[in-house]
């Protein structure tokens, strides 16, 4: 029998080595390396054993669909729904609602007739009993056990579950390894022995992962490369606004979101999050404009907002918050360029209100109206959106699925689109609101001010 043996296994992306580094000789890090003890080596299969290669024609198709988890939200971001046998993993960091949205979740399934099981590592079923109570779920329907050992959870989930929902995959701990629960080694086997278990019964597994200080899943980087679905829960928990975000899905988009509210009783879907990121914008305020974004299949509007004040220091700030600082950067230097706008010795903030993240450059004309409007100081029509993407000449350029952004805008209540002038002769007037069209930064200069541009 092979002992296990000693190794300084690397923790951002799983390089193992007899010795210490100082840095990581696989991918650079520093001070990743830790000791932990590798399990021993399982014998290779026999020639008997060895599975025969087989054409695609000759495979049977996978049984079953998708089925809802019984959340809108939840199922929009996994791409329709749970897949059997998909394994997925669900990182955020420590109070954010982790548990509380794999609990709830569960809950509707059994409220639908299908079977869950919620393993919990890291509470006991008495404190799950007072968390559901709180919730309000139904306790009949709802089978928990608090278990920290990988072959009883594997003996578990044996038994003819819809779901098998694993809090924490930190928690576990197999006997084929002397290394603690949390290790490296114990959460790459304990990874692996449940995805293997779920491809090999068809069910789907929900793996929760706690996050390091730098926001990164605990654990091996390949954990993130060995399941089918990574989700991230976000948001302040000072605020009670929570996305639910996939940076990886292999059965569905990675550009959808979720957006819930945490409240006393557990947290409520937002059907319409537009109207929630504009519920509190400020009447008539400089420096505050609206721009319809594309999250995934679903347009978004979320309000921009920007500072330009006067800066004492000798090299004025430049911060962003839900926008690239690069993006900021470029469109500081176009409004300086283009329209001698006077920015490289003011301070300059910038900021998505609702805690969104914006990416796409189709906000690009919302923030230079934002930028134009603080440095003007001259509020913009609270009825009119912005949207189109600025070049480094200064024009202004089209954009993707125009016309569901503007009927989320006519949704709620807004009356104006200025937009690029192709697009504006390209819809014409049928577009449901007024459009203004505009081909450079200048004329949005120009139409924001009255005034033409002297760059």
């Amino acid at each position: 029998m092979t002992r296990a043996r000693t190794a300084f296994v690397c923790g951002a992306c799983g390089y193992s080595s007899p010795k210490w580094h100082g840095r990581c000789p696989e991918c650079q890090a520093w001070d990743s390396m830790s000791e932990t003890q590798t399990a021993p080596r399982t014998p290779a299969p026999g020639p008997g054993r060895a599975p025969r290669p087989v054409t695609l024609d000759q495979v049977r198709p996978e049984s079953g669909n998708r089925f809802s988890t019984g959340l809108a939200e939840l199922d929009r971001v996994l791409g329709g729904g749970l897949v059997p046998g998909s394994v997925s993993l669900l990182a955020g960091e420590p109070g954010i609602g982790k548990s509380t949205l794999v609990l709830q979740a569960a809950d509707a399934l059994a409220r639908s007739g299908r079977r869950p099981l919620y393993l919990s590592g890291e509470e006991s079923p008495g404190q799950l009993r007072l968390r559901a109570e709180r919730l309000g779920l139904d306790l009949k329907g709802l089978a928990v056990v608090a278990e920290t050992s990988l072959e009883a959870a594997l003996a578990l989930a044996e038994e003819p579950w819809d779901l098998l929902a694993v809090d924490s995959v930190q928690s576990l701990s197999g006997g084929m390894s002397p290394a603690p629960a949390g290790s490296l080694t114990q959460i790459r086997e304990t990874a692996g022995r449940l995805i293997q278990m779920a491809k090999s019964l068809g069910r789907p597994i929900w793996l929760v992962g706690h996050v390091t200080k730098d926001g990164q899943v605990a654990g091996p980087k390949v954990l993130e490369h060995m399941v089918d679905t990574v989700l991230y829960f976000e948001g302040e928990r000072t605020h009670n606004l929570r996305l639910l975000r996939s940076f990886k899905n292999r059965f569905g988009s990675v550009n959808e979101i979720g957006v819930f509210e945490m409240k006393d009783r557990g947290l409520v879907e937002v059907t319409n999050p537009s109207a929630l990121f504009l519920a509190e914008r400020p009447h008539l305020a400089p420096g505050s404009v609206v721009a319809p974004t594309l999250e995934g299949t679903r347009p978004l509007l979320v309000e921009v907002q920007a500072l330009v004040s006067a800066s004492g220091l000798a090299m004025p700030r430049r911060q962003a918050l839900g926008i690239d600082p690069a993006r900021l950067a470029l469109l500081v230097a176009v409004l300086e360029k283009k329209l001698g706008c006077r920015l490289f010795d003011r301070d300059v903030f910038v900021n998505v209100a609702g805690g969104v993240r914006v990416v796409e450059p189709a906000a690009d004309l919302a923030l230079a109206a934002a930028l134009l409007s603080s440095y003007h100081d001259r509020p913009v029509d609270e009825r009119v959106v912005f949207v189109g993407e600025v070049g480094l000449a200064g024009e202004i350029r089209g954009v993707s699925r125009l016309e569901a952004r503007l009927r989320e805008a006519e949704k709620l209540g807004f009356e104006r689109a200025v937009l690029p002038e192709a697009d504006r002769r390209r819809l014409g007037s049928g577009a449901g609101v007024d459009l203004v069209g505009v081909g450079s930064v200048a004329d949005l200069n120009q139409w924001l001010t009255g005034t033409k541009s002297k760059g």
